[in-house]
């Protein structure tokens, strides 16, 4: 067998590690044994994290509806449930929105499923 010397692409490989862990404590930004766990579970948490991501949003559009709806005598769960009788297929997105920046539109929306 041939003699492998694998220098550059051996640096190169730890030059791409510890560039990718700068910033981290400690001996994790400039130990490549234990950058690279640093590496691995940041990955993991951050994969974790985006799908933990969309249900932390959920719930803060939940709050604010709900927050609103409340102010005109609703709960959260009636107005969906008038919503749905009502045949109107807003998403929960919008209507957080709504509750922000646009109560006008949102308060008519309201008025119209009460009646």
């Amino acid at each position: 067998m041939p003699r492998v010397k694998r220098g550059m692409s051996h640096v190169k490989k730890r030059r791409k590690l510890l560039k990718a862990v700068k910033g981290y404590k400690w001996g994790r930004k400039k130990l490549v044994k234990l950058a690279k766990t640093a590496q691995t579970k940041a990955g993991a948490h951050a994969f974790n994290d985006r799908r933990r991501k969309k249900r932390v949003m959920r719930n803060l559009w939940l709050i604010k509806i709900n927050a609103f709806v409340r102010e005109h005598g609703l709960s959260y769960s009636r107005f969906i449930n008038l919503l749905k009788e009502n045949k109107i297929e807003v998403d929960r997105k919008i209507l957080a929105e709504l509750a922000v920046s646009n109560k006008e539109a949102l308060e008519a929306l309201i008025n119209k499923v009460k009646k």
